[in-house]
């Protein structure tokens, strides 16, 4: 493959994030290369048409004849810029910007709030130390996974008449920190430490929900209510409360403690209906417009063969190669889009129900390209339609039969099976036979087993842990 098609294919497979690295970089060593100055995007900014102009105008200057002889008035000692190409993220405003991008906002790691805790907290030398132990063992649920004996081994050495019965006290100390419930051994400690908190604010039948907590957790876990209606001697109304009640802590207090910066989907490609018809666009805010540098090309015109002009010789060609793989980005990211749109619009108008079936074959015949280019535009890409963002490999889906000849995509068979469990009678959920005994009434023939495959994926637990009160 020659440098231009490999450059090519390469930008065709970076993410939005990614070109705007390779643009800044690109703007940062080559200086035939700079940002096109007083553009306003209106609404079809980065469509086709503006596509079409850039690629004149880069025909144009590619084109245009040279002078043997450009006149000057100055000396190239004058012009040359003898400040060293920065690199990216070298440059002042790179630094200044990136590092207030990257930046950690996030709220302090569940150790650290902790840890802070501790530090307000009347401790003796021997119970911090034992505090900090306990503390770098919790995990990020706020569980903690290390025995007591492993603790007092590892602090054996240095306090040699330390006692079980001590670390247990700092223990118990810790678990009311903030989060609640935190450092418990398991979810069943967790949970009464909760309540004990908890128990003031006057929660209704607290010790029948102590003893379904303490004695009956498992049991409630498999959904046997008619064992623990017998044991608790309480009524449907009166397990329903208590259920509800345990439903108001919380089984991960870690969770509480957000260290994950947020991330944001940026979309490449926004889907608008105008009169009945599916447009698309590019985000004119992925990428700046980009151009050559009029003035350092016109120094190209210089007939010797110094080094100076071999520089700019090359970075204009470098420049035009850049410009033109940017345009067959656009260009090629459109063309596929426009092909998933084409096929997808019964989605795009009534939901994933009528999603139909998909392979990437489909649109490299289409678009008369090879599926490895077709996989490389439509991963890490994203499409912004009314109905949310969403990567373009979504709209990818294999299909299952139906009795009248047709095909039903994956995506449409878990849409229904999602409303199905969600419409049903929570006291006698659906099984997967059922839901696929529904489908087949549906024509559309599905083994119970595919089924069970199905709603894995979405993350929905079988029928026998569906089972509500209510």
């Amino acid at each position: 493959m020659t440098p231009q098609l490999q450059q090519a294919i390469r930008l065709l497979q970076l993410s939005s994030l990614e070109l705007q690295a390779e643009i800044q970089e690109a703007l940062e060593t080559n200086p035939l290369l700079e940002v096109e100055e007083e553009y306003d995007y209106d609404d079809n900014a980065a469509s086709r048409s503006d596509d079409d102009q850039a690629s004149r105008d880069i025909s144009q200057l590619e084109n245009q004849d040279i002078p043997d002889d450009l006149p000057v008035d100055s000396k190239w000692e004058d012009m040359y810029d003898h400040q060293p190409v920065s690199s990216v993220g070298s440059s002042p405003m790179a630094d200044s910007d990136l590092e207030r991008e990257n930046q950690d906002e996030s709220t302090d790691t569940l150790q650290q709030h902790l840890l802070w805790q501790m530090r307000l907290t009347p401790f003796t030398e021997t119970e911090a130390a034992i505090a900090t132990m306990i503390i770098d063992s919790v995990e990020d649920d706020g569980y903690l996974k290390t025995t007591l004996e492993e603790i007092h081994e590892s602090l054996a050495e240095e306090f040699e008449e330390l006692e079980l019965d001590e670390i247990e006290t700092v223990l118990h100390r810790i678990q009311h920190f903030d989060p609640v419930g935190v450092a418990a051994r398991d979810l069943r400690e967790c949970l009464l430490i909760q309540l004990r908190v908890y128990e003031a604010s006057g929660i209704p039948h607290i010790d029948l929900l102590r003893e379904l907590i303490d004695k009956h957790l498992d049991t409630l876990a498999k959904r046997d209510y008619a064992q623990i209606k017998r044991a608790l001697k309480v009524s449907d109304d009166e397990l329903t409360e208590l259920v509800r009640s345990i439903q108001l802590l919380n089984p991960r207090p870690g969770s509480q403690i957000q260290t994950d910066n947020t991330e944001y989907i940026v979309p490449d490609v926004y889907a608008r209906k105008h009169n009945g018809k599916w447009q698309l666009s590019l985000n004119p805010d992925n990428a700046p417009r980009l151009q050559i540098a009029e003035h350092y090309a016109q120094l190209v015109n210089r007939a010797d063969n110094s080094a100076e002009n071999t520089y700019l010789k090359n970075n204009l060609q470098e420049a035009r190669w850049f410009l033109k793989s940017l345009q067959s980005r656009n260009e090629t990211l459109l063309k596929v889009t426009e092909a998933i749109v084409e096929r997808q619009k019964a989605f795009l108008d009534h939901g994933e129900e009528a999603m139909k079936p998909l392979v990437l074959a489909d649109i490299a015949e289409a678009v008369e390209m090879h599926e490895s280019t077709i996989s490389r535009v439509t991963t890490r890409k994203y499409l912004h339609t009314p109905r949310g963002i969403f990567e373009l490999k979504y709209f990818f889906s294999s299909h299952v039969s139906t009795e009248a000849g047709g095909e039903c995509s994956a995506t449409a068979i878990r849409a229904i099976i999602k409303k199905l469990v969600a419409a049903e009678n929570p006291r006698k959920p659906l099984s997967d036979s059922k839901i696929a005994a529904i489908l087949g009434d549906q024509g559309i023939n599905v083994a119970r087993r595919t089924i069970a495959k199905y709603r894995e994926t979405l993350a929905i637990a079988p029928s026998n842990e569906r089972k509500r009160l209510v």
